[in-house]
């Protein structure tokens, strides 16, 4: 009964940090604006999930969504740099 409950206790430890497992993005020429800028409001994993959907205008309009509707503070120089990173690396 005590190992069951060892168990137990270490899937409980162990099961939540594999769930969190990083994303690994496609390297490129922005993905450090990305990383920086994105992941600092929600999960990289919105990316890879979104890309068989998103065009370049499609990246550009959520990139612009994020900063005008959810006030994400990600200056000019840096939301050009992950738009043109998201149309080339997951755009359609």
């Amino acid at each position: 009964m005590r190992a069951f409950a060892i168990a137990i206790v270490a899937a409980l430890i162990v099961l939540p940090a594999a769930a969190e497992a990083p994303i690994q993005l496609k390297k490129g020429e922005g993905l450090d604006k990305v990383e920086g800028n994105c992941a600092a409001c929600h999960t990289l994993a919105y990316i890879p999930m979104n890309s068989p959907y998103l065009d370049a205008k499609g990246w550009e309009a959520e990139v612009n969504k994020m900063i005008k509707a959810y006030g994400a503070p990600i200056d000019e120089a840096d939301a050009k740099a992950i738009k043109e990173y998201l149309s080339k690396n997951y755009g359609i």
